[in-house]
């Protein structure tokens, strides 16, 4: 099969705003081949795209190797969401100044990468752009317009499953991006040290996009910039096994690491709650062994989590006072942490 290359009639980024765009996949063949066509029809030509391949047993490999653009690092190991984008971040050229996350079951529209660019060029004091998702089975439909952190330590995507008319269709800030399709400032993300690995997958960009915050860092969801997103498209869907356990073992991390000074005190009740609720809603669902062996293995790791709390803690720029308007304070979206 022939080769795809990149259409010469695109623009291309200028010196200072030059993009690596980064994708992670794992047995994604069902969605390769769209996600990377839909990337070489891009009108803004990206400075280079890598993607960290994890050890695929499908013929992903095949795929990727006919777009002759792509700079392929093939892991023989499966390294998760979280460590293969720091593999790919770390690789990335010297002269990009953005890094742009792309999921393998996100299909970017043409104008993706522009309006990510656009929204940096006008609005200096981001630093992370979100992607506008919608649903890649019913583009009628949102997938996501940035992620909510609850003061309870839920997490959801905002406007998941309304009709994408119902959405607002101007920037706006939110706590931080969906990684499935996002921009970030390659500095900020040096100066956090990425995601954190022990995550593996789940959770890990609102983990990064809350201690940016901690540094001062901002988030902006353009609705300009769209994405058609699966979601899950390689680990079983939202409520697999898999998604589960890693899904809520993360939000007790996260919060234990995040949530800044009197906030953890006096949050932590709610968030106590919240996991009683959420075991006791997942054994009612058939899932109790997943749930509870999520919650036991979140609690086996506070330790590890509570010594680099202190190290995020005493390295935040910002004041509580910063913080909490940023939280989400509505009433239980459901209890699940759909994200």
């Amino acid at each position: 099969m022939s080769e795809y290359l990149l259409d010469p009639v695109m623009k291309n980024s200028g010196a200072s705003d030059k993009v690596t765009v980064v994708i992670v996949n794992w047995n994604g063949v069902a969605f390769l081949e769209q996600c990377l066509t839909a990337l070489m029809a891009q009108t803004l030509v990206p400075h280079e795209i890598i993607l960290v391949d994890n050890a695929s047993t499908d013929s992903s490999l095949d795929v990727v190797r006919r777009y002759s653009l792509v700079r392929l690092i093939a892991l023989d190991y499966n390294s998760g969401f979280a460590q293969g984008n720091n593999i790919a971040i770390k690789a990335a050229s010297s002269e990009s100044t953005w890094i742009a996350l792309l999921n393998p079951d996100a299909f970017a529209e043409p104008r993706w990468l522009e309006e990510l660019l656009a929204a940096a060029e006008h609005h200096p004091e981001f630093d992370i752009f979100g992607s506008r998702l919608v649903n890649a089975n019913d583009i009628t439909v949102a997938d996501g317009a940035g992620d909510a952190y609850h003061i309870s330590g839920l997490v959801w995507r905002m406007g998941h499953g309304v009709a994408v008319s119902s959405l607002p269709d101007v920037v706006s800030e939110v706590f931080s991006p969906c990684a499935a399709a996002a921009l970030y400032r390659r500095s900020a993300l040096r100066e956090i040290g990425g995601f954190d690995e022990d995550y593996f997958c789940y959770v890990e960009d609102i983990d990064l996009g809350f201690r940016l915050r901690l540094l001062g860092f901002r988030c902006l969801d353009v609705p300009q910039s769209i994405a058609h997103h699966v979601g899950s498209g390689t680990t079983g869907g939202q409520h697999s096994d898999f998604s589960i356990y890693h899904g809520h073992r993360n939000l007790v991390w996260t919060f234990v690491k995040d949530m800044p000074g009197l906030l953890f005190c006096l949050l932590l009740p709610l968030h106590i709650v919240l996991n009683l609720v959420t075991i006791l809603w997942f054994v009612m669902q058939g899932q109790g062994n997943v749930i509870l062996r999520a919650k036991r293995d979140a609690l086996l790791g506070v330790p590890k989590m509570w010594r680099k709390r202190k190290m995020i803690q005493r390295n935040k720029k910002v004041s509580i006072g910063d913080i909490w308007p940023i939280l989400n304070k509505q009433i239980f979206r459901n209890q699940t942490g759909s994200k």
